[in-house]
């Protein structure tokens, strides 16, 4: 069956995040036409780090031109330390990655899908979704009934769509993690070097040293994103292990986060307890099938983000402009979820899942993090090609042959992990938050 569109019968998107807003800006200006769908008006904040690498303007070459319009900053410094005080800087010779504000990013990409021709519709809170073998209908919370031949389901970690609708029945405490920051004008909490991006992996809040022969790591992370007038300052968690080590409130957690960092001369300032938004990030991979009949999933929906960097917003776009291009081809409605999937595949999917299986090599051994840490300034061939990835002068797949290359225990611990990951039977994956 081939989908037919129209103005009284357009494709919905549902979510105008990057993934829902580069979805319908790529279905619109193929001249498709598009629905998108947003419970809240814009410009809305949205909590997020704000981080994105370089490599997002050579995929997506309009952003360069229309970024000029929001609070940009760029940086070229990474700060790295460990659960043990390792530390090391790492220097590009050239803007590795943007800073933007999720108020204003997100505004301005919900824009340049209107100006191509999407229209928007706020205030529609989706809270029931079925199907059958026409298309798809949508009821808002409201009242509001929307019908669509297809639908790209971009509605965030909690996707109301992919739930109902059976493609997601929710993520385990293992596959997301607790991310507890802030975003506070560099008035009142600043840090003192604005061209450098601090993080900290396998951070540990009460700064304790392994006992007892264990080696692992605290399966989290911590960071200071520098903006233009404002700075963000979180740290994370993945929520089983927060739920089973972590004996602190989350606001607890990143006040006294804070004021290490001040103690320690890092930041000056004070912790702003309104600014605080705690949220919930997909770790542990995209999902196998992305997508159903007429329904694809992308962005955080879809679990499209870094399981060892935690970024979202690059990983986000890619798949929403991926499900349009499958959409916007046409061909039969039954080949549609397959046809996506082997597009995110091709794309992204090495990528995110090497991401998951490095993290969990990684936190299951302190050491190793320490050896990465230790290794960034030595092993200057390896440094050089993790940066020109992030500056998108070359691809996920050269970069991977160049690490592994380098690194034969990598190798064969990600081969390892791959195999078990492949034949073990998997945990429930029904959520319990």
């Amino acid at each position: 069956m081939i989908a037919v569109f129209s103005p009284a019968n357009p494709v919905i998107v549902v979510g105008a995040g990057p993934a829902g807003a580069t979805a319908a800006r790529a279905l619109a200006a193929r001249g498709v036409p598009v629905r998108l769908l947003d419970r809240a008006a814009f410009p809305r904040n949205k909590p997020c780090g704000g981080g994105i690498s370089v490599r997002a303007l050579t995929r997506f070459p309009y952003l360069s031109a229309e970024l000029a319009r929001i609070a940009t900053h760029s940086v070229s410094r990474l700060h790295l330390e460990g659960p043990d005080g390792d530390s090391t800087v790492v220097n590009a010779d050239e803007p590795a990655a943007l800073m933007i504000r999720r108020v204003e990013f997100d505004a301005l990409l919900v824009s340049l899908a209107q100006g191509a021709g999407a229209e928007l519709v706020t205030g529609a809170d989706i809270v029931q979704a079925r199907d059958d073998d026409d298309g798809v209908t949508l009821s808002a919370r409201d009242g509001r009934v929307f019908r669509a031949p297809i639908v790209i389901a971009a509605d965030g970690v909690h996707s109301v769509v992919a739930r109902r609708l059976g493609i997601n029945p929710g993520w385990s405490s293992a596959a997301v993690a607790l991310d507890m920051m802030e975003e506070t004008p560099r008035s009142a909490l600043r840090d003192v070097d604005p061209s450098t991006l601090w993080v900290s992996y396998g951070f540990d809040p009460a700064g304790l040293r392994p006992v007892g022969g264990k080696r692992s790591a605290a399966e989290g992370y911590a960071y200071i994103f520098p903006k233009r007038d404002h700075v963000n300052i979180g740290i994370g968690y993945v929520l089983s292990h927060y739920r089973a080590a972590i004996d602190r409130a989350p606001y607890d957690l990143q006040r006294s986060f804070v004021a290490a960092l001040r103690d320690r001369g890092i930041v000056v300032g004070d912790s702003v307890r309104k600014n605080f938004t705690p949220f919930l990030i997909p770790v542990g991979g995209p999902l196998r099938d992305p997508g159903r009949g007429r329904v694809l999933v992308a962005g955080d929906a879809g679990g499209f983000v870094n399981g060892f960097t935690a970024e979202g917003i690059y990983y986000a776009m890619v798949s929403g402009e991926l499900a349009a291009k499958v959409v916007a081809a046409g061909g039969d409605v039954s080949q549609l979820a397959a046809r996506y999937r082997r597009a995110c595949n091709d794309e992204v999917g090495a990528e995110l899942r090497d991401s998951v299986l490095i993290q969990r090599y990684l936190f299951a051994d302190r050491r190793r993090i320490a050896a990465v840490i230790n290794g960034a300034q030595r092993a200057a061939p390896t440094t050089r090609a993790i940066l020109d990835f992030a500056m998108g002068r070359c691809s996920y797949r050269s970069l991977r042959r160049s690490l592994l290359t380098r690194s034969p225990v990598l190798a064969a611990r990600l081969v390892w992990e791959q195999l078990r990951k492949n034949f073990v039977p998997p945990r429930a994956t029904r959520s319990r938050m």
